[in-house]
């Protein structure tokens, strides 16, 4: 689908920081738009410029408060729908609800697919996220979707400030491929941790799988919410004889307590992207480092609106 407008990028409050960055890769101004809230907090959206027959990306990650930052992204696509835009690409750089893609336990809904139905009948006619939490996702939408990565940014960080004797380590056995890219990608050492969780948001380590004694482990993970599986896999890690450990992860929910008890973790230093705005706490924290995904994005918009391919930035 070719567009005959120019771009124009908009943003929702969820993380009005990286939508600017956007705009500066792109050296567009952001979109003209009112956001605001009624006294009932119900939320209000007007477009203060026309955007009849334009290429119309909103910048809006479903971080927490997710329902509110959910409702946000739903009320601007309804609106651009509305305003007659030629194209509306939601641009979703954490996607919540992530964690429900399947029905792993009696009577539990499917919430990933869901906010894709709501997504697409509240006007998207594209999607681009992020580390997607399964890959499987996608086949949720009946719309494009462009799933990037920020390994190419995470490797790029780690080659420019490489570790000595590097174990790549999986906190589980569902991000052993995620690992392993890494791995292949630094010239590192494989390992995973064998992990049984007992119930939502709750994780035990059960074993290290892999050679760890005196090498400096990196884990990556696609997300941390309240780091509980982080600092175990970290102290499991140095139970085992790592010299040191790191840690990435794209999106840094790192609700509730999580900043605290990473502060206190084994964890030398802990590397995440700007997808979602770093809590107060987070933001206090001594060891974490932040990377923009603000070129990667502008790069996939770009390619987006001039129809051209997108896979030059899996590199």
């Amino acid at each position: 689908m070719s567009t005959t407008g120019g771009i124009k990028v908009f943003s929702g409050t969820a993380n009005t920081a990286l939508a600017e960055e956007i705009c500066h890769e792109l050296t567009c101004d952001p979109g003209r738009a009112t956001a605001e809230r009624f006294s009932d907090g119900e939320f209000n959206f007007q477009i203060e410029e026309n955007v009849r027959g334009g290429d119309v990306f909103i910048v809006q990650p479903t971080c927490p408060p997710t329902d509110s930052h959910l409702m946000e992204l739903l009320v601007m696509l309804d609106a651009f729908r509305r305003s007659s835009a030629e194209r509306v690409t939601a641009v979703v750089p954490y996607y919540g609800y992530g964690r429900s893609d399947k029905k792993d336990r009696p009577r539990v809904p499917i919430a990933a697919k869901m906010v894709a139905n709501l997504l697409t009948t509240a006007g998207a006619d594209r999607i681009v996220t992020i580390d997607l939490h399964a890959a499987q996702i996608q086949g949720f939408f009946d719309i494009p979707v462009d799933h990037l990565y920020a390994a190419p940014v995470m490797i790029r960080y780690y080659a420019q400030s490489p570790l000595p004797d590097l174990t790549v380590v999986a906190p589980d056995t569902g991000g052993a491929e995620r690992a392993r890219a890494y791995a292949k990608r630094l010239n590192a050492e494989l390992a995973l941790c064998d992990k049984r969780r007992e119930r939502a948001n709750v994780a035990e380590v059960m074993n290290v799988v892999g050679d760890v004694e005196g090498r400096s482990c990196l884990i990556v993970d696609d997300m941390c919410d309240t780091g509980g599986s982080l600092t175990k896999v970290a102290k499991a890690l140095k139970a085992a004889g790592a010299a040191t450990v790191h840690a990435c992860f794209t999106h840094a929910i790192l609700s509730g307590r999580a900043a605290m008890h990473l502060a206190e973790s084994d964890i030398e230093q802990i590397v995440v992207t700007n997808t979602i705005p770093l809590n107060s706490k987070a933001a206090e924290m001594s060891n974490i480092k932040v990377l923009s995904i603000a070129p990667l994005l502008a790069k996939a918009i770009k390619s987006i609106h001039e129809e051209t391919s997108v896979s030059s930035l899996f590199v």
